[in-house]
């Protein structure tokens, strides 16, 4: 059964929120005295663990970053979710949305990270499972007319108006006319109608990262909703395996998983275009990173070429 909600701990997040604004001389002690220990993986805001009056541990998830709704995204998440005892996300327990770095109390799950698995393919067998049951909550609330942060459309900004802009601001740089030839075949090729064309909206977590998934007694887990939103089976498929934290994973891999993500002979083509375009976004966030992120970069502009090419694995 889920842990019922519990009561805000106020004093405790008024005296995190002290020792956060002073001076780090002492911050790791105070900490240590509150009982809170920091976690890592909290890439955006920051985590801790508290074990609770009621000898539970606690995730404290503050929020450093509030634009874009991300508590608000992430706690109609874990509330959406918590009535269908999946086991695999953390539960809800309570939440304060004070004006300055609100917080969310959730459980904490416990597992391996699902990146080092032995059995790498029943591992994404597994994450494919759990999204499918996500997606298959009946959208409601907030999230039912929110989209995911980072959608197709949202991709297309950039390839469209974004990069263009950059790569004219540096005609000279000696990799923008293979970049231009890339956006150029992207634009003939009819993909971006396809990404924006209309499918059934399904919850989506809004993060392809692997980071945020590991492997427990339950299955796969997943952790990290504040990117939630409504999305389509189809965008977040290729979203997954596109995004960088992917290139772990072969593509032989990958390939066998498209029935479980739940790409079929009716939207492979929507898939397809997704794919394309998300790979196209990554190189083009690559790009302006490309002379201290080199060898992604590389590895990414062959990528896209391969996408576009008859080697492509997934046509």
């Amino acid at each position: 059964m889920p842990m019922p909600l519990i009561d805000v701990p106020a004093d405790l997040l008024a005296e995190l929120r002290r020792v956060r604004a002073g001076a780090d001389d002492n911050r790791d002690a105070a900490l240590s005295a509150m009982g809170l220990r920091p976690l890592t993986g909290g890439m955006q805001n920051d985590l801790y663990l508290w074990t609770s009056p009621h000898s539970d541990d606690v995730v404290i998830k503050l929020y450093v970053k509030t634009d874009r709704q991300r508590m608000e995204r992430e706690w109609a998440a874990l509330t959406l979710l918590a009535p269908h005892q999946l086991g695999t996300v953390p539960a809800p327990l309570w939440l304060d949305d004070a004006p300055v770095e609100p917080a969310i109390g959730m459980t904490r799950l416990h597992g391996q990270p699902l990146i080092e698995a032995a059995d790498q393919l029943a591992a994404l067998r597994a994450l494919a499972h759990t999204t499918t049951q996500l997606q298959a909550v009946p959208l409601a609330g907030l999230l039912a007319g929110l989209p995911r942060i980072d959608t197709g459309e949202h991709y297309m900004i950039r390839l469209t108006q974004a990069w263009p802009e950059l790569l004219a601001d540096q005609p000279d740089d000696p990799l923008a006319p293979a970049m231009k030839r890339l956006l150029a075949v992207w634009q003939r090729s009819g993909d971006a109608d396809l990404v924006t064309g209309s499918a059934a909206p399904v919850l989506s977590r809004g993060d392809g990262n692997l980071l945020n998934w590991m492997m427990t007694s339950e299955g796969a887990a997943c952790v990290d909703f504040e990117y939630a939103g409504f999305s389509n089976v189809a965008f977040d498929a290729a979203d997954l395996i596109e995004h960088i934290s992917g290139r772990a994973v072969p593509d032989s891999t990958w390939a066998q998983l498209l029935p479980d993500l739940g790409v079929t002979d009716a939207n492979r083509r929507q898939f397809a275009a997704n794919q394309r375009t998300c790979a196209l976004r990554w190189l083009a966030v690559l790009w302006k990173q490309r002379d201290r992120r080199r060898e992604e970069f590389n590895v990414q502009h062959e990528r896209v070429e391969m996408l576009y090419s008859s080697a492509n694995p997934y046509a």
